[in-house]
């Protein structure tokens, strides 16, 4: 369980990480970025359970689990930006 735990964090970090890059924008700096993304392998896993109706998880490997993860970052974002009404600084 542990490990599993590790996983799902290492794997929150990466898809943080990718989603900020595809997000752009200013964004909240690669560890804010990173953090975002373990909140959102959460909620992409939830997105996942209730969608799916698997009560597990849909277990597919490290790439569906990236997979899950990113798409649930990015929407994190998204709303998380929409709603800080966005980070783009303007330089006179």
């Amino acid at each position: 369980m542990v490990m599993a735990l590790v996983g799902w964090i290492i794997i929150g970090i990466i898809a943080g990480w990718l989603a900020g890059l595809v997000v752009g924008g200013g964004g909240f700096g690669v560890i804010g970025d990173m953090v975002i993304g373990l909140i959102g392998a959460l909620i992409g896993g939830f997105i996942v359970q209730i969608l799916l109706g698997n009560p597990n998880g849909a277990s597919g490997g490290f790439v569906w689990s990236l997979v899950v993860s990113f798409v649930g970052a990015v929407i994190l974002l998204l709303i998380v930006r929409a709603v800080s009404g966005g980070t783009r600084r303007r330089t006179v």
